[in-house]
């Protein structure tokens, strides 16, 4: 779906897929990246480790790694910040943006959202369950900090007024999407997912406030949009 706006703007998204495997089974992610003049920003960074996948995708669109000056962090999870010690520790000019909520976790200042729920919920499992528990909170006790160099909030404007940056907490406290009123889309993180066809809420058992978390979607369905960029399903017309 395209409008005359969008081919007009000099602002251009470009999903890029990640499939991998995990025990046995397929999975996926989507970070997005924001072409603006001869700047590229890419929003999240994956789990650890996907620094080389993320960069070849980024390849295989025409682009080169060399060009990003900026990474946008939605929100803190293991999926979405694993590699960004990486990517600043290759590319030391990029500029990494976040919400202030969120930079404090990322940068280590202070314990993430994510690990003390991880820890409350632990108490509360069977043995089986317990091992998994255990598992995820080492992996996030792992992940490695990078500190945050720009904070936005709701309402903020990027890239000469093109982007909007949404509050859109729930999933997590400080979370946040990106709004092109002109491309009419919008880059949601984890503040959406695809489900039977509709966009939902991502993994409610998992949010910090649920009730956040609905209100966030309905903001997303609000906007005049017709194309979402979704960390877990991919491209999203409607």
């Amino acid at each position: 779906m395209t409008n005359a706006g969008a081919m007009n703007n000099p602002v251009q998204i470009i999903n890029l897929p990640i499939e991998f495997e995990y025990n046995g089974q397929m999975y996926s992610i989507c970070p997005s990246l924001i072409v603006y003049k001869d700047e590229l920003t890419l929003v999240d960074t994956g789990y650890p480790g996907f620094l080389e996948r993320i960069e070849g995708e980024i390849l295989q669109q025409g682009y080169h790694p060399d060009q990003l000056t900026q990474i946008m962090i939605t929100h803190y999870d293991d999926d979405h910040i694993g590699s960004l010690h990486d990517f600043k520790e290759k590319h030391p000019a990029v500029r990494i943006i976040a919400s202030e909520w969120e930079s404090k976790a990322i940068a280590g200042e202070v314990k993430s959202e994510r690990l003390l729920q991880a820890e409350q919920l632990l108490v509360e499992m069977d043995e089986q369950q317990a091992e998994n528990g255990r598992e995820f909170i080492e992996e996030l006790k792992r992940l490695r900090p990078a500190s945050v160099d720009f904070l936005v909030q709701d309402g903020d404007r990027l890239m000469d007024g093109h982007c909007e940056v949404l509050a859109t907490p729930g999933h997590t406290t400080g979370h946040i999407s990106l709004y092109f009123p002109e491309l009419k889309s919008v880059i949601t993180g984890d503040a959406a997912v695809v489900e039977e066809g509709e966009l939902a809420i991502a993994n409610p058992q998992y949010c910090m406030n649920l009730v956040q978390a609905e209100q966030s979607l309905c903001l997303l369905k609000s906007l005049d949009a017709n194309t979402y960029y979704i960390y877990h399903s991919g491209v999203y017309l409607r």
